[in-house]
């Protein structure tokens, strides 16, 4: 008799994170419905070998990929994803979890391994900086620095990246940048410029309070610079969904964003630095993906 149960493969990034991701293997045998689904489970062993694993996922016709670790895992699983049948499932477990939670994904392992049993797909855009695919948020300047600063740290997790930013406000000297979204022109002396998909970097932090991945659109948000003193409202603002509401931050939102900088710099591609030309090119892709979701959505998402 036929096998018609879908193939799913499992892509486990074990030092995402701050926990321990050996119980992930038990939770998928003992959660997911193995008479509707037959798993093979992977863990990474190198920077780039998610996206190689997805990659050689969708030429061997599985049917889901589930991306289990933290954005940057995602960004290569989905990456590999983008344009094809193969859908992206999500089991958080890094230190932000930033497209996960504005998608409304269970940051309880189990939890999120559920939503393969009730098996409900949603398309969503995503965007590329430079060709570059990313589902959450791109940026440059002060966020960036943070970015690349942390990814050198002993150690991860919400607190070390507030001491680092703490640490890395002092020194910061804000940029001065050339933006052109949809034909409009600007210049801007700012402190951060961050490109969104999704509403959040993560932890609940909202840098686009209104963005969704489902409009076709970039939400721009420029951040201009500010005293020390007045850094507790604007962090209390980020993290109550107000930010828009800051008279130190103007945001914008367009189809095809190009941005020139003064020089070659980092820019952070969903949480992870990466080096760029000055000259920056982001474009929104709609309906670019499949992604396994929660059953009840609501429209802001």
């Amino acid at each position: 008799m036929e096998d018609r149960r879908k193939h799913i493969m499992a892509i486990i990034n074990p030092v995402s994170g701050i926990g321990s991701k050996e119980k992930i293997p038990r939770l998928i045998d003992t959660v997911v419905d193995h008479d509707r689904y037959d798993v093979s489970t992977i863990m990474t062993e190198y920077p780039g070998h998610a996206r190689e694993l997805a990659a050689q996922a969708v030429t061997d016709g599985f049917d889901i990929v589930v991306a289990i670790g933290g954005d940057g895992t995602v960004n290569e699983v989905g990456s590999a994803l983008v344009g094809t049948s193969t859908a992206l499932a999500i089991v958080p477990s890094g230190s932000g979890n930033g497209l996960a939670r504005h998608l409304r994904i269970s940051m309880n392992a189990s939890r999120a391994l559920q939503l393969l049993n009730e098996g409900v797909i949603g398309q969503f855009d995503y965007c590329r900086v430079n060709d570059k695919p990313f589902f959450c948020t791109c940026g440059m300047g002060f966020d960036a620095t943070v970015s690349y600063k942390f990814s050198n740290e002993g150690t991860r997790g919400f607190i070390t990246y507030i001491k680092t930013a703490l640490a890395e406000y002092i020194k910061y000297k804000p940029q001065h940048y050339k933006i052109d979204i949809d034909g409009q022109q600007m210049e801007e002396h700012a402190f951060v410029i961050a490109c969104c998909n999704a509403a959040q970097y993560g932890n609940n932090a909202y840098i686009a309070p209104r963005a969704t991945m489902q409009d076709g659109l970039i939400d721009v948000t420029v951040m201009h610079p500010f005293h020390i003193a007045e850094s507790p409202l604007i962090g209390a603002r980020l993290f109550l969904r107000q930010l828009g509401h800051d008279h130190h931050v103007s945001i914008y939102r367009g189809k095809h964003v190009i941005i020139n900088r003064d020089h070659d710099e980092i820019i952070h591609v969903d949480g992870d630095p990466m080096m760029m030309p000055a000259r920056v090119v982001i474009e929104n892709v709609s309906k670019g993906i499949r992604i396994l979701v929660p059953r009840s959505l609501p429209d802001d998402v």
